[in-house]
């Protein structure tokens, strides 16, 4: 039925039944007005609808009602309410249709009223608009209105809004969405007391993988990391994609540094496997610092700042690893920037720079057969500068291809004055790998040295595969050409995988030292890694060295699983090229192992000053040595055996634990929960005391101060017991002071 149909017969019947649609007397309806609308109506350019006093409906245009896939016949007589669902965050129960139904009831003018149509199949979406209306007496005789569909301009605004919240390659949230959702919940958890872990991340060797393979590729790569974060991560927290390579993760009340630790190793683990784009196959890695609030930070700014300060620590301290924010990491970061500056000079003046030399040991007769060259930095003003702080900094500034440079020739130089057929071991960044001249700067070093190519062995890691798979090829069957050996490094960590061992020309497979740690333990599978390895390359005619052999129990091991070589300080740490060519000199080509019988947990020899809580005093004591399970202090007399203490390590770490040997001055503690990895070479406690119980004890609600506090304040004002230890002064060298 048309409209001007449906008004004419109302207007017949029903006589002056109040306004039209178009504010006309039905009585007095003019044909030429009914027209139009017919033709508005039918150009499906907006429909009409009406109801009776029931609110039911007796109108409904031809064209909506086909959006419902039903005639018009159908809908007549059915509640206007039933029909439609208001827009209400997706909500479609029943209490989303009353406000329509109070409206009606109420008998309120309905203006451009979004609603939709209440069919499961459909998303189509509807704006409505009716007033009511009412005889001369002032009866009501129900609805008359219109509606539109809208389904189109309510997507493309939902997509705006999604655009301005998402990433629009990875659909992950962007920064602007990723800020809101932190701050939201840092000023919700404040007042809940409750806590929220920040993670930052950012992908290692990302811009080679742009540079190589093209800008369409790195976008397909950021993709697939995207969606791996998103499994790693599942429900437990919101993954955003900052901009470039740069992705952050929002983990709500998380605060144990152990669960975090493992998280961030998966991550890392993850996002390290091979990726598989257009055929190519493409490696990255990542870096993650970690902050938790309200530790590390109350304020969005404060935590992001320092979740920052943790993902630069943790590439500073050599990629593909995590961290935690610490006070301490401020001074890191200038201390980074120094380095970098003074290694530039170092470069230049080759002032302070030295090689040194371990020795790779037959596993068989224990005769020394190769020299794995490490370069080692001895700083004018800092002293000996470890290769885990300025190897780093030399990849980010592009001091790398010259570090490198200079270590070819002078390892070459060092190893043509040894006797015999002693080999020299040089490692090759992926950035040094990636050189089209290396070939050319690794003969210069040999024609400068007179070093036999034969003697001359390039350590490679798997991070030389990310790029261009013919440009590695190449790059393989240039130095091949030369004569030089080639080595596999750290295999077995990160994104191992066989089809380096096909594809690649390798002479030797290294056994990453993380494989021997631990090998000897029970129910450690690391023995039969080994063992597959040590197979692997056998079947290949590859020579395997088992790296980080410290004790005697791993040295019994590896060499029980075949080993060929044996590369660690149960031989020789590296040493500097003058005692090298002495003990070369007196003929002494054998190594004699010198270790303990047994590996045991990483005991740290540390010297600095922490606190002892014994009951209700503290104790100042000297923090001698620390592992994951205990801790030997000095500074108290004569503590029994089995007395509680808390070690206060500084910066809110409680450490629980039972004297279990004591001498003297001197007692070792066994902790009643492990410490954890700190991402470096350090450890830490899984918890920490929480600003809130500080808070709550009279002190500012802020991020945890640095150095040591009186923890006794959050005990309450309990009178104190008298101290039942005799805290002494020590010296450094362990002594009593005077």
């Amino acid at each position: 039925m048309a409209i001007g149909d449906f008004f004419s017969k109302r207007g017949a019947s029903s006589g002056d039944n109040g306004p039209s649609v178009g504010q006309t007397p039905i009585g007095k309806a003019d044909p030429r007005r009914l027209a139009l609308l017919d033709d508005f109506e039918s150009a499906d350019l907006g429909w009409f609808w009406a109801t009776n006093t029931a609110s039911e409906l007796v109108y409904l245009s031809d064209n909506a009602a086909a959006q419902f896939g039903m005639d018009v016949d159908k809908l007549v007589g059915q509640q206007l309410s039933k029909l439609f669902v208001l827009d209400n965050d997706g909500d479609e129960d029943e209490g989303s249709q009353r406000p329509l139904q109070f409206l009606l009831r109420a008998r309120n003018t309905i203006t451009d009223l979004t609603v939709r149509i209440a069919q499961d199949d459909k998303e189509i979406w509807w704006s409505i608009s009716g007033k009511p209306q009412f005889d001369s007496e002032g009866e009501f005789l129900g609805y008359r209105g219109s509606a539109k569909d809208i389904t189109s301009v309510r997507e493309s605004r939902r997509e705006v809004g999604r655009m301005a919240q998402y990433d629009s390659l990875t659909g992950l949230a962007n920064r602007h969405r990723m800020t809101k959702r932190l701050t939201a919940t840092l000023i919700a958890y404040k007042a809940a007391k409750r806590s929220c872990a920040l993670m930052m991340l950012d992908l290692d060797r990302f811009k080679q993988v742009n540079d190589t393979l093209g800008h369409p590729a790195g976008d397909e790569l950021l993709k697939q990391v995207g969606q791996r974060l998103g499994r790693i991560v599942g429900e437990m927290g919101e993954i955003g994609r900052l901009g470039g390579d740069e992705f952050q993760i929002i983990l709500p009340d998380i605060e144990d540094r152990g669960r975090l630790g493992e998280l961030a190793s998966r991550v890392i683990q993850m996002i390290s496997q091979p990726y598989s784009i257009d055929g190519t196959r493409a490696i990255i890695g990542t870096s993650v610092g970690v902050a938790i609030a309200p530790f590390d930070g109350i304020e969005t700014e404060e935590l992001v700042s320092a979740a920052d300060l943790a993902l630069y620590a943790a590439k500073g301290g050599g990629r593909g690893q995590y961290r935690f924010y610490s006070s301490e990491l401020k001074d890191g970061a200038k201390l980074r920037r120094q380095i970098e500056e003074d290694l530039r000079d170092a470069l230049v003046t080759e002032q302070g720079l030295e090689m040194h030399y371990q020795p790779l040991v037959c596993a068989k007769t224990s005769k020394v057969k190769c020299f794995e060259s490490l370069v080692r930095w001895n700083h004018p003003e800092r002293g000996w500068i470890s290769p885990a702080d300025f190897i780093p900094v030399a990849e980010d500034t592009n001091q790398i291809g010259a570090l490198g440079e200079w270590v070819l020739r002078k390892a070459c130089k060092d190893a043509a004055s040894w006797p015999g057929d002693l080999g020299v071991a040089i490692n090759v960044s992926a950035v040094q790998f990636a050189n089209p001249e290396l070939p050319q700067i690794v003969q210069n070093a040999l024609d400068a040295s007179g070093l036999d190519v034969s003697r001359l062995e390039l350590e490679l890691t798997e991070s030389v595969f990310i790029g261009d798979p013919t440009a590695t090829h190449e790059m393989f069957r240039d130095l091949k050409k030369l004569g030089v050996r080639l080595a596999l490094d750290d295999f077995g960590t990160g994104y191992s995988s066989l089809g380096y061992l096909k594809n690649a020309p390798f002479d030797k497979i290294k056994i990453d030292q993380s494989f021997v740690r631990g090998a000897t333990e029970d129910d450690n599978n690391n023995a039969a890694i080994i063992t597959a390895i040590v197979s692997l390359a056998g079947a290949l005619d590859m020579v395997t060295v088992a790296e980080g052999v410290e004790a005697m129990d791993e040295l019994e091991l590896v060499r029980e699983r075949g080993a060929d070589l044996i590369q660690g300080w149960i031989y020789s740490k590296a040493l500097p090229q003058d005692q090298v060519l002495a003990k070369l000199e007196a003929g002494e080509l054998e190594y004699v192992p010198n270790g303990p019988a047994k590996h045991r947990s990483d005991r740290k020899t540390v010297f600095r000053r922490i606190g002892a809580v014994h009951e209700d005093h503290r104790y100042d004591v000297v923090l001698r040595n620390l592992s994951k399970t205990g801790a030997r202090i000095e500074g108290l007399l004569d503590v029994p055996v089995g007395t509680g203490l808390v070690l206060d390590l500084g910066d809110g770490q409680l450490a629980v634990g039972v004297v279990r040997r004591s001498e003297e001055a001197a007692q070792g503690i066994e902790f009643e929960t492990p410490l954890i990895s700190d991402g470096a070479d350090g450890l830490c406690t899984r918890h920490r005391i929480s600003p809130y119980a500080l808070a709550a004890a009279g002190m500012p609600l802020a991020a945890l101060p640095t150095g040591n506090y009186p923890i006794n304040q959050i005990n309450g004002n309990q009178p104190k017991t008298a101290p039942k230890f005799l805290q002494i002064e020590m010296s450094h060298d362990g002594s009593r002071a005077a």
